[in-house]
């Protein structure tokens, strides 16, 4: 900074020469851009605490300068009077002064933490080389080039081999150590190579064997429905058919049904026996069954039985179906499934019965005839033994089956396998008989004490009659009877059934539960809900009064013919219906024998006591 003094009309005037301004902002800006490096801040210098707090937002490109004095405006305050202007001059000099003097301790405080900034970055640098080895990374690298340089090379080899047809080239000589790394990258390709080739050759059938867990898949079920049930029903008919025809034929067959068929039959398989053919011969009858099956198949027209075939005919497939024929139906298909096991559960128990020594008459034979077939296997050779199977099963099949189905009685007494499959019992029968032998094990003191307790003179019969009695009471009492009425044997215990009386218009006359009996004379039902052992609601009806006696069916929704029995009397103006019975018609048949018994016999029917 300058001072001029100019004489102009006797006045002096100061003129201040000031550094322009943009070298010190260009310095403060490429300052503040190396300052503070990184995550410190100008606490971590401790030393630096008497810069001025303001330095660090100053010359930034975001924060406004703080306003300076500028060049024109020193100019413009030299040019005033001295007189008037000497203070605001010194003051402003001043100013000026203690601006640059602020300046240039900020400048120093950068120069600062920029050296320190600079000590700490070789510090880091320092610690950094030291933690990684610099060395043998650079040898690292040094060998994966050389090794992908290699690669290089045999590559280019390779495809200048294919390309031109030629042998290849012998590689150029390398180090000792390039040489090994060489070969143990060719021998690792080849191997590759192998390997790839074997997987295209076996890898579909390796990849067969390899194991997996079994998946669990459930079979969603299909909900009941009338249309498919008796569509399921059709299917099983038609693919049962085969198998039913073949097994009629060969009844038929055995059963010389056809007298020249099943004489020429038997005349080729006893010479194919004879001579040792019968395995070619069921071959060859299986080959030419199914040859006749592609010609049918084809639209060929054949057709050979032995049995006549009985078309049956094909009922057309309805639509929509009633409430009652869907329960009948349902009924239809519950009663052949329930048969259907019935047998296959009786074939099974037996066969069960006669390997776990239930019965051991039976299982005794099976026995002997499995050790005279162990002993003829081992002794005798095996031309020999097919010899004698074939003969004995021609000879059975087409001779000793015909006699004992001709002759029962003879089949009865020397059918040994029918005898033993017919003396095998099920496991109902093996019940039965335990039942049976408890009870004549219990009898015996029974019947001691019961002819005990029987005083002299009394017969029998009557003593039957008299101790028979219901639960509320003796049966005579509750019907007020003579004593010599009794249900008979088929009723013993009575037919539970409710009383349906038309005649009445109340709800609990019209409609009673009970017990219905049938004696030699009358006709007796027992209400549930009679208190006394002789009540009103019990009802006797007299065999002999009865006019009209049929089977009935309450309800016409249900299918079949109901479980109902339908009495009319002279005293009745709607006939008595007797339903609910599950038993229906062994009630019905023992009531109308009884009845014609006693509207056809002279003996006039007892009265009944008063």
């Amino acid at each position: 900074m300058k001072l001029c003094y100019d004489l102009r009309a006797g006045v002096t005037v100061r003129h201040v020469k000031v550094k322009p301004r943009c070298a010190v902002l260009t310095m403060l800006k490429r300052l503040d851009k190396i300052r503070f490096r990184g995550p410190r801040t100008r606490e971590d210098f401790p030393d630096l605490a008497e810069s001025p707090n303001g330095s660090d937002n100053e010359c930034s490109d975001d924060v406004p300068l703080k306003p300076r004095s500028s060049l024109r405006d020193a100019e413009d305050m030299a040019r005033e009077p001295a007189g008037s202007g000497s203070p605001t001059m010194a003051a402003a000099m001043q100013d000026f002064q203690r601006s640059e003097s602020e300046r240039l301790n900020e400048v120093k405080g950068h120069l600062e933490i920029a050296l320190l900034e600079k000590h700490f970055l070789q510090e880091e640098l320092r610690k950094l080389r030291e933690e990684t080895n610099v060395d043998s990374l650079r040898q690292e690298l040094d060998r994966e080039r050389s090794k992908r340089l290699d690669l290089e090379q045999k590559m280019s080899e390779v495809l200048k081999s294919r390309l031109e047809d030629s042998p290849p080239q012998p590689p150029r000589k390398q180090s000792p150590s390039n040489n090994g790394t060489a070969e143990k990258q060719q021998k690792e390709v080849w191997s590759s190579r192998l390997q790839k080739w074997l997987y295209e050759r076996f890898g579909v059938y390796i990849e067969d064997f390899r194991f997996q867990p079994e998946e669990s898949t459930v079979e969603a079920e299909e909900p009941l429905s009338a249309k498919r049930l008796t569509e399921n029903m059709r299917r099983l008919k038609r693919g049962a058919r085969p198998v039913t025809n073949f097994l009629r034929n060969l009844s038929a067959l055995s059963n010389w049904h056809s007298v020249y068929t099943s004489a020429i039959a038997f005349i080729i398989y006893m010479n194919a026996a004879w001579h040792g053919w019968a395995i070619p011969m069921f071959l060859f009858l299986a080959i030419l069954r199914l040859s006749l099956n592609y010609l049918i198949a084809r639209g060929w027209r054949i057709q050979w039985s032995i049995v006549p075939e009985v078309s049956e005919p094909m009922e057309p497939a309805k639509e929509d179906l009633t409430v009652s024929e869907k329960f009948q139906l349902v009924l239809d298909v519950a009663q052949k499934a329930q048969n259907l096991f019935g047998k296959m559960a009786d074939v099974l128990e037996k066969i069960k019965n006669l390997f776990m020594w239930v019965q051991p008459e039976s299982t005794r034979k099976l026995y002997i005839c499995l050790w005279v077939a162990f002993i003829s296997s081992c002794l005798l050779p095996y031309k020999l033994m097919g010899f004698m199977i074939g003969l004995y099963a021609g000879i059975k099949f087409f001779i000793i089956d015909f006699l004992f189905k001709s002759c029962p009685k003879l089949r009865d007494k020397y059918d040994t396998p029918y005898i033993v499959w017919n003396s095998l019992p099920t496991d109902p029968q093996l019940k039965e008989r335990t039942n049976a032998t408890m009870s004549r094990r219990v009898q015996p003191v029974a019947s001691r004490s019961s002819l005990a307790a029987v005083p002299c003179g009394v017969n029998r019969e009557e003593e039957a009659g008299r101790s028979h009695s219901t639960k509320k009471g003796a049966f005579h009492e509750i019907f007020n009877l003579a004593e010599s009425e009794r249900p008979l044997a088929v009723c013993e215990n009575g037919w539970r059934c409710c009383l349906i009386n038309r005649d009445r218009k109340m709800p609990t006359d019209y409609i009673r539960n009970g017990v219905l009996y049938v004696t030699e004379n009358y006709l007796c039902f027992e209400s549930s809900s009679s208190r006394s052992g002789s009540s009103k609601k019990n009802k006797v009806i007299k065999l002999v009064d009865i006019t009209d006696i049929q089977k009935y069916k309450v309800l016409s929704v249900l299918p079949g013919s109901g479980m109902g029995i339908s009495i009319a009397t002279p005293s009745t103006q709607k006939p008595l219906v007797f339903g609910a019975m599950i038993h229906r018609d062994e009630a019905f048949e023992a009531i109308f024998t009884q009845y014609v018994k006693m509207t056809t016999s002279t003996k006039p029917p007892a009265t009944p006591e008063i």
